[in-house]
C-alpha cells in the first residue's frame, strides 16, 4: 500500500517545484515595480494576516477533493458556525462561560453539518456535488432565516485576539492555520484513514473490494472538512469582530483554485498539504503586490486564473 502511495505522490513533488518557480518570478517581478515596499514588515504582516482564513478553506476544500469529492458547502457551513456561535456570544458577551459554550455550539454544528454531507455521499449515494450543492442551498437559507439578514457583532476581546493577535510579529491567525495544515498533513500521511483518503481517491471501487469501510471513511472526511470550516468561522469572526450569513461568497471558488494549484487532483487520489501552503503564498503574494501597484481586483483574479491555466501546462508536461 505505501508503495502506491509513494508512486501516487510523485507528481506533486514536481508541481511543488513549479510552484516555487512561480513564486520567484512573481517576487522577482515584484520587487522590481514596488522595491522595497513590496518587503517592508507591514505588506509582510498584511500578508500573513490575511492568508489564513483562504487556507483554512482550502484545507476543508482538499481534504474532500483527495477522496475524488468537492465541498460546496464550505461557506455556508463557515457561516452557519459563525452565526450560531455569535448569537450565543451576544447574550452575554462578556461571561466566559457564554463564550465557552458558543464555541462548542459552533464545534457541533460544524460536525452536524459533516455528517450530513457524509451521510448523503456514503448512504444515499448522492453525487458529491449534488449533496453538498443541496446543503450549501439549505444552510444558507437557515442563515438568513437565523440573523434575519443582519450583521451580528459585539464580541468580547478573548475571541478578538485569534484574529487580531500577533506573537512575535507574527499574527495569530497564521499560527492557527499552521497548525491545522501539520495536523491534516499528519493525518493523511501518517494514518490509516489517511491512506484511505488517498486509495479512495485512486479507486474508490477497489478499495472498498479490499474490506475498507469506505462509506465510514467519507463520514470522517467531510466531518473534518467541517470542523475546519469551524476554525475558519472563528478566524472571520474574530477578524471581522462580525458574523453575516453573506461573508466570504467569493472563497469558495478560490479555496477550490488554491486546492488545484496546490496540486491536488480533483478526481483525488493525490496531492499534498505543502503544495496547498506553497499554492496560497503564491496567490497572496501576488494579490498584494498588485494592490500595492493600485491594479484594478478584477485583474488580480484574471491573473489567478491565468496561473492555473500555466500551472496545469506545466503539469502535463512530460517530465
Amino acid at each position: 500500500m505505501d508503495q502506491v502511495l509513494n508512486a501516487l505522490k510523485l507528481p506533486t513533488d514536481r508541481n511543488i517545484r513549479y510552484l516555487l518557480v512561480i513564486l520567484v518570478s512573481i517576487i522577482a517581478i515584484m520587487t522590481v515595480a514596488s522595491g522595497d515596499t513590496f518587503f517592508s514588515i507591514a505588506n509582510l504582516q498584511s500578508m500573513s494576516s490575511q492568508m489564513p482564513l483562504l487556507g483554512m478553506l482550502a484545507l476543508a476544500m482538499a481534504v474532500c477533493m483527495l477522496t475524488g469529492g468537492i465541498n460546496l458547502s464550505i461557506i455556508a457551513t463557515t457561516n452557519a458556525c459563525s452565526l450560531v456561535m455569535a448569537s450565543i456570544i451576544t447574550m452575554a458577551p462578556d461571561n466566559t462561560m457564554v463564550l465557552l459554550l458558543a464555541l462548542v455550539a459552533g464545534l457541533v454544528t460544524a460536525i452536524v453539518i459533516g455528517l450530513l454531507n457524509g451521510a448523503l455521499i456514503a448512504y444515499v449515494g448522492v453525487s458529491p456535488i449534488l449533496a453538498t450543492l443541496g446543503m450549501m442551498t439549505l444552510i444558507n437559507g437557515l442563515n438568513v432565516l437565523i440573523s434575519g439578514g443582519s450583521v451580528m457583532s459585539g464580541f468580547p476581546d478573548a475571541l478578538l485576539v485569534i484574529g487580531n493577535g500577533s506573537i512575535m510579529g507574527v499574527p495569530m491567525p497564521l499560527f492557527l492555520f499552521a497548525f491545522f495544515a501539520i495536523g491534516l498533513w499528519g493525518l493523511l500521511e501518517h494514518t490509516s484513514l489517511g491512506r484511505t483518503i488517498y486509495l479512495m481517491g485512486s479507486n474508490e471501487k477497489a478499495t472498498r473490494f479490499s474490506g475498507i469501510n469506505t462509506q465510514k471513511a467519507v463520514l470522517y472526511v467531510y466531518a473534518i472538512s467541517s470542523i475546519l470550516c469551524w476554525v475558519a468561522a472563528l478566524i472571520m469572526m474574530a477578524k471581522f469582530n462580525s458574523a453575516k450569513a453573506g461573508y466570504g461568497e467569493s472563497y469558495l471558488l478560490i479555496a477550490i483554485l488554491a486546492s488545484v494549484l496546490g496540486g491536488i487532483n480533483p478526481d483525488g487520489g493525490f496531492g499534498r498539504i505543502i503544495g496547498i501552503g506553497l499554492a496560497l503564498v503564491v496567490l497572496q503574494t501576488l494579490e498584494s503586490g498588485l494592490n500595492l501597484l493600485g491594479v484594478s481586483s478584477y485583474l488580480t483574479m484574471a491573473l489567478w486564473g491565468g496561473i492555473l491555466i500555466l500551472f496545469i501546462t506545466l503539469q502535463k508536461r512530460k517530465a
